[in-house]
């Protein structure tokens, strides 16, 4: 059990994000969440925490997540940084403005919230961020470009933050999912998963419950494919 320990959660009212709240919650923590939707309120509710709606590209909300979690906590231990969709068009087919929204879709919704719960956990000397990111930050698709190009960047920031903030026991590192049940399915992707089978939003959660664990405490900078064996480092 987790004990005392906060754990927020942004984009959290569905999908992945909203199964890391639950597990996190189940696991002892006490949780908050932020969502655009609304729903991430009621989740909150549901799990003893409380949610606010709003966006993880506005400082101002973030900001008040933060706030809120201090005033009623007095402490932050993990953040989850979870996110929407991005823009999706042939590459040069997309414009200026729909790669600066995937910039602030997969790459700033980390920074922004991270600025904010880094100094906290300087200050407990403990504290672990985890970004859900994607299978295809290093083997990058055509099918999502805006995705692939900024969560590459997300891995660079990711490593530069770990050797950073390491010596104030404060960790960071990526979930890859590849293929997981809260997509739309279809038999060819299935096929090209080894497993042959979608991957579970439970399993990302419960990868977020690791990492977020004493027992993950050595692990920092590290971006952690959980795609069914979908793509392999060398």
């Amino acid at each position: 059990m987790a004990g005392d320990k906060v754990a927020l959660v942004t984009a959290g009212g569905s999908g992945m994000g909203a199964e890391a709240a639950r597990r996190l919650a189940g696991d002892g923590f006490k949780v908050g969440i932020l969502s655009s939707s609304g729903k991430g309120e009621a989740l909150a509710q549901d799990l003893g925490g409380f949610g606010l709606t709003g966006s993880n590209q506005s400082n101002d909300d973030l900001k008040r997540l933060v706030d809120e979690a201090l005033e009623r906590w007095g402490r932050i231990d993990v953040l989850v940084n979870s996110a929407g969709h991005g823009p999706r068009a042939p590459v040069l087919e997309i414009s200026d403005d729909q790669w600066h929204t995937g910039l602030d879709v997969y790459l700033m919704n980390v920074i922004r919230p991270t600025r904010l719960v880094t100094p906290v956990m300087q200050a407990q000397k403990w504290g672990v961020i985890i970004n859900i990111s994607s299978a295809w930050a290093f083997e990058p698709t055509a099918m999502f470009p805006t995705s692939a190009v900024f969560r590459a960047g997300l891995a660079a920031f990711t490593k530069i933050f770990a050797d950073t903030y390491a010596p104030d026991n404060v960790r960071m590192n990526n979930i890859l999912p590849g293929w997981i049940d809260s997509l739309p399915a279809t038999e060819e992707r299935r096929d090209s998963v080894p497993m042959q089978r979608y991957g579970t939003s439970q399993e990302i959660a419960a990868t977020v419950a690791f990492l977020a664990s004493d027992g993950a405490g050595y692990i920092t900078g590290q971006n952690l494919r959980v795609d069914g064996g979908l793509t392999r480092s060398i």
